[in-house]
């Protein structure tokens, strides 16, 4: 039997799975420290998650450490604590549909989206700031569901970086329908879901590679700038 809503993993599986989701993530260096928080659905009705405590290295979590948490982010399994990030993961689930939802740390994300919304205007009336992170005319956008030419483009949301997690799940709320399978918290990192723990995995790293090749445009662009204006004060 499968998970509901999901070709994934049996039940019975769906902890290694994510155990060596998590592990090659953390090789990736896109979770460092004890960054990072990682869940798959375990039931629907009632819903609860599958996930990796707080405060623990993703890279060598261990079967017994998992825990289970309910609709509202309460451990009913397991001796671990469950992140803040909890309620975000549970609002992803139920607006988006989700089978699996995992939050990164990597150095593209975490400066692009510091970067974006320190430069842009807040969109929408709300004490958390939002804007969006477009990227476009990639063939590596066809890894995202429902693209299928490089010839389109995506706005990925960044808010505000809150420590009131129900704040910060209700302003992200909002923008989960639109969202590309992902979004960006400010400073923070990335969020990416799908239907299951594969196809999650599969746009996570879609985005990842979306983000390090804009953040190494940008680099280079940052470069040729300072050669021309270097050149121009050398002949001026």
């Amino acid at each position: 039997m499968t998970l509901p809503g999901d070709g994934g993993p049996h039940p019975e599986s769906l902890g290694p799975a994510l155990i060596a989701a998590m592990a090659a993530i953390h090789a990736r260096g896109w979770c460092d420290g004890t960054g990072g928080n990682f869940s798959c659905v375990l039931q629907r009705e009632p819903l609860q998650l599958l996930m990796a405590p707080s405060g623990v290295d993703k890279g060598s979590v261990q079967p017994d450490e998992l825990i289970v948490v309910d609709e509202c982010g309460a451990v009913l399994q397991g001796w671990g604590r469950a992140s803040a990030e909890t309620l975000l993961h549970l609002e992803i689930v139920r607006r988006c549909g989700a089978g699996a939802v995992l939050h990164t740390h990597s150095q593209a994300a975490t400066l692009l989206s510091a970067r974006a919304l320190k430069a842009a205007v807040p969109v929408t009336p709300s004490p958390i700031g939002v804007t969006h992170l477009e990227i476009k005319g990639l063939e590596m956008l066809k890894g995202l569901d429902g693209v299928t030419t490089h010839e389109t483009s995506i706005a990925i949301p960044v808010l505000a970086n809150d420590q009131d997690l129900g704040r910060l799940s209700a302003a992200a709320s909002i923008h989960l329908a639109d969202a590309p399978q992902g979004l960006l918290i400010a400073g923070h990192g990335l969020y990416a879901w799908g239907r299951d723990l594969f196809s999650a995995k599969r746009h996570l790293e879609v985005l990842e590679f979306l983000l390090e090749q804009h953040w190494r445009c940008w680099q280079m662009e940052m470069v040729t700038l300072l050669t021309g204006n270097q050149t121009a004060q050398n002949h001026g």
